[in-house]
């Protein structure tokens, strides 16, 4: 027998094996939760509780072990446990789903798009190894998914469960391309979309006169969408872009470097940023050692209140910059919540007793390193970090308004289905519904917010102006200067208090507010002139400037260079 008929009859051996067995197994790893309670109703969740997936490669001649992800994000970690608060919180209520347990599974995407998708995936089929023959035809494992942070991994969930008409309520994906129902019927936010943060920035740039500004952006879907709008809206207020960079958190040095080159031969002192916070800090960081020109920085809302870059003293170029931010707000009882978190309370959780490990700087197991010995006896509460920092909760508090809006909707199913039927039985729930109740929730959150949502699946958008202005302990800190809030009437939506701004030079007026370059060209060879060139920048120091005032400015400009004996004037006004 030939040595190619032994590995056919070998093949058909192991497929009548396979068909032989009941139902089909799971070849892949299946993806499981990092976080997960069983409930009556079940949510899901993603978030990307670790920065990046550890990259492996694959020898093809075995079975590939499960990836793995590093550097925990603890920003990240305190959304997951404001999940899990919320639904504490809804379970132990008497007015809101009584007799009804909402459960959860909470996944980790680890910053990759790839993963997120698999984690909405998992979260609609579950993770059996084995399937029978009623898998298919069961509903899905949650009635709704919270998540993700980044609007590149909410494309990826919100197109791969849209179909099966499942609502993802994203805290952090600002993206205005989500708004899109034809792409993504199923999603919907807590944060407002860059629709409004966009222009509210042009408007912010003309109002202080800056027309000639460098932009710089994330190169995704964050940064792109973000970024065109603005220019969009910038160039109809007559403001010229100067420059338009990206970069990515994972691009190498080189590439960092370019950036920064370009941004010191420009000649523009205002740079807007439109950078995820993650991609900004590897650029921070490459751009701390060089002798920077002082810039005035406006900054989307994903950065303007980072803590982390704040308070690295060598950042401190940042001083004065402006963006609008997500607004303050504050939960009774969550801080209690989050201290008392404890791997004794979870002990088989690898995920817990990495936060513990992360938070104290120490270690369960044994090394060889100097890392101390976690003892357990560590406590949180003396801990100061984005964990444990409750004093703002601009992007942690919309996770809490996401879990109430799918609880209120749930709640006002089974009210409705009561009314009809007249009976207590339990409602009959399927994300479609779900999906329904949801577009039409209102209801105020015990954060003040009045939460709903309109037909674009977007909230009100409102936004709290930030200065970064320096504090006692010499970090920057975060000062509200003004507010935006389209639901105000069109001529009360921006309000703004100028005498509390404080600038990039640290003065308390705005100025470098248009700047006219006026650069005197010598004439032709034979004739002879006092001077072999001459150029002179102007700075107009007021926020209305009249175009006549501007003229006049560059008529006196062009007779003074003319009466020095040059006969050609260049003059590049933006």
């Amino acid at each position: 027998m030939s040595q190619k008929t032994t590995l056919l009859l070998l093949l058909l051996a192991l497929v009548c094996a396979r068909m032989s067995e009941p139902g089909c197994s799971n070849l892949g790893q299946p993806a499981l939760p990092s976080l997960f309670s069983e409930g009556d109703i079940n949510i899901g969740a993603v978030f990307s509780l670790h920065r990046e997936e550890q990259v492996k490669i694959h020898p093809f001649n075995s079975k590939p072990i499960p990836t793995s992800c590093i550097r925990l994000n603890l920003h990240e970690f305190q959304f997951a446990q404001m999940l899990i608060f919320a639904t504490e919180e809804i379970n132990n209520s008497t007015d809101l789903l009584p007799n009804i347990t909402l459960g959860y599974q909470i996944y980790d995407a680890c910053s990759s798009v790839t993963l997120a998708i698999r984690s909405g995936m998992a979260l609609m089929n579950g993770y059996e190894e084995t399937l029978a023959e009623t898998s298919c035809s069961k509903p899905p494992l949650v009635q709704a998914i919270v998540g993700e942070s980044g609007s590149s991994p909410s494309i990826g969930i919100a197109s791969t469960v849209g179909p099966f008409n499942i609502p993802v309520i994203s805290h952090f994906s600002t993206c205005a391309c989500l708004s899109d129902k034809k792409k993504y019927p199923t999603f919907l936010r807590t944060i407002p979309s860059d629709y409004y943060q966009s222009r509210a920035l042009a408007q912010l740039v003309k109002l202080f006169g800056w027309t000639w500004v460098g932009a710089i952006r994330s190169r995704n879907d964050y940064g792109n969408s973000g970024m065109a709008t603005f220019i969009e809206a910038a160039q109809k207020h007559g403001i010229c872009i100067e420059y338009s960079e990206s970069f990515f958190r994972t691009d190498p040095r080189e590439e960092f470097q370019r950036v920064i080159e370009v941004m010191k031969r420009s000649t523009a002192k205002v740079v807007v940023a439109f950078v995820a916070q993650g991609d900004l800090i590897p650029f921070l960081n490459e751009m701390a050692p060089h002798n920077m020109p002082e810039l005035q920085w406006v900054g989307s809302e994903s950065w303007i209140t980072s803590r982390s870059i704040a308070e690295t003293k060598q950042f401190n170029f940042l001083k004065g910059a402006l963006g609008f931010a997500i607004t303050k707000a504050k939960l009774d009882g969550l801080w209690d919540f989050l201290v008392n978190v404890h791997p004794s309370k979870s002990p088989n959780n690898s995920l817990v007793k990495e936060f513990w490990e992360t938070s104290f700087q120490c270690s369960f197991e044994k090394s060889q390193n100097t890392t101390a010995l976690c003892t357990g006896s560590e406590n949180l509460s003396t801990v100061q970090n984005q964990y444990t920092a409750v004093s703002e909760l601009r992007i942690s508090s919309k996770v809490y308004t996401a879990v109430y809006a799918i609880a209120n909707s749930l709640h006002n199913i089974i009210e409705d289905e009561k009314s009809l039927t007249n009976k207590s039985s339990r409602a009959d729930f399927n994300p479609l519904k779900v999906l329904e109740y949801l577009k039409k929730v209102r209801f105020t959150a015990k954060t003040g917010e009045k939460v709903y949502f309109d037909a674009k699946g977007d909230p009100a958008a409102r936004y709290e102006l930030v200065n970064w202005q320096p504090g006692e302990d010499k970090t920057l800190q975060f000062r509200p200067v003004g507010v935006y809030d389209t639901s105000l009437p069109t001529n009360h939506q921006f309000i703004l208090n100028h005498e509390q701004i404080v600038w990039v030079r640290g003065q308390t007026e705005e100025k470098s507010l248009c700047q006219c370059a006026v650069t005197a060209v010598p004439q032709a060879p034979g004739r002879q002139h006092r001077k072999e060139g001459l150029s002179a920048v102007m700075t107009v120091y007021h926020v209305q400037m009249e175009r006549s005032v501007i003229l006049q400015i560059l008529m006196t400009a062009f007779h003074v260079i003319w009466s020095s004996g040059l006969m050609k004037i260049k003059i590049d006004v933006c």
